[in-house]
């Protein structure tokens, strides 16, 4: 018999859209127990798009082994069945806007002095404190707000990353610390309390950005596809309009790609390509010689150009070929619209893998749940 990491943990998540939905998805993929706790009308995710046999590709991608309960938390009743379910709990999460969880009686401190070994997760846009705790957060606008739209693009225009990168950091942040806490738990005997924001999350990946703005005076630049720092580093066109992306990361490959792929090894004598600080200050007649080459040849020739010759590369695919993609790794839920293909978790178990459990209708399991957690 295979155990799950989190077989026997208890997660009450009282969650909407994307950040800690994703959280306690992937709570439930290593084994927890999740009662997704929602408003009559549902998961406001739920209607995001009807693009998956008439479900939310959202709701779909982060609502996988979860039970659905329909609770109003402003109603007595249902706000005493919360409490008896936060009672046998091991986790509560809830990323509702900042002080409405509290002012229905389920602020995380409240809930911690009633049940010690209760951890807690509030995930929020800008954190419970600060001048934007109240500002409205959406993934989009914390892409702008971090700065991170500013090096996203080419150099027309910024850009925004084009998945929910901030409430996916956050997601995962707060994973991290839930299990982190369980772990002290073991120690202590307590829970603890967790604060997870957008903000932060993405802050903390645009320490780099950052350094180099405060240390130089200069953030990187924004080069599409390329690198700001790193040169020959981006897309090329080939003769049959398939664009390949090459990564060269030292002198080493540098001349491995002027011999066996551009096929002019003198290239590396010429002065302003030397070096990859020369590159980089050469870009536009550095990527003008390599494209020559590459229009010259298929996506399938230089590919093997390219690999016999050690150079890291890739195919600039679209989204439908990333679909077909010979690595993609899928798994089978089942759901009310029909069995659904998603993306296999990206952790791989050296014992078998758990299997995958079905996506909730809303209010699936409202008897059952409130039976269990009768008075």
């Amino acid at each position: 018999m295979v155990f799950a990491p989190l077989d026997g943990v208890l997660v009450v998540s009282l969650e909407q859209a994307v950040a800690a939905p994703f959280c306690s998805s992937r709570l439930a993929d290593a084994g927890a127990r999740v009662i997704k706790v929602e408003r009559a009308e549902g998961d406001f995710a739920r209607a995001y798009d009807t693009a998956v046999n008439g479900l939310s590709a959202y709701f779909v991608w982060l609502s996988r082994g979860k039970e659905s309960v329909i609770a109003n938390i402003k109603n007595a009743d249902d706000n005493a069945m919360l409490h008896r379910m936060l009672a046998k709990a091991d986790v509560f999460i809830q990323n509702l806007a900042p002080g409405a969880a509290a002012r229905a009686g389920l602020g995380s401190d409240d809930l911690r002095t009633k049940y010690p070994r209760l951890i807690t997760c509030d995930i929020s846009g800008y954190g419970e404190n600060g001048p934007y705790r109240d500002m409205k957060a959406y993934d989009f606008l914390i892409q702008c707000e971090t700065g991170l739209a500013a090096i996203t693009g080419g150099p027309e225009e910024p850009a925004r990353v084009g998945v929910s990168l901030c409430d996916i950091a956050a997601g995962m942040y707060a994973v991290q610390g839930i299990t982190q806490a369980i772990l002290q738990r073991e120690k202590t005997g307590r829970g603890t309390g967790l604060q997870v924001s957008l903000f932060d999350a993405l802050s903390d990946w645009m320490t780099v950005p950052l350094l180099l703005q405060e240390h130089t005076g200069k953030p990187p630049a924004r080069v599409g596809l390329n690198h700001p720092g790193i040169a020959p580093y981006g897309a090329y066109n080939t003769k049959d309009d398939k664009p390949v992306a090459i990564s060269i990361q030292n002198q080493r490959e540098w001349a491995n790609l002027c011999a066996e792929v551009l096929g002019n090894p003198s290239l590396t004598t010429k002065p302003e390509f030397a070096t990859n600080v020369d590159r980089v200050a050469h870009r536009a007649q550095l990527d003008a010689v390599v494209s020559t080459v590459f229009a010259q040849h298929t996506r399938d020739d230089i590919s093997r150009k390219l690999e016999a010759a050690q150079i890291a590369y890739g195919a600039v695919n679209t989204v439908e070929d990333f679909s077909h993609h010979p690595q993609l790794r899928r798994m089978t839920v089942g759901s009310v619209a029909g069995d659904i293909d998603l993306v296999a978790s990206p952790i791989r178990l050296s014992d078998q893998p758990l299997p995958a459990k079905p996506i909730p209708s809303l209010g699936a399991h409202n008897a059952a749940l409130r039976a269990e957690f009768a008075p």
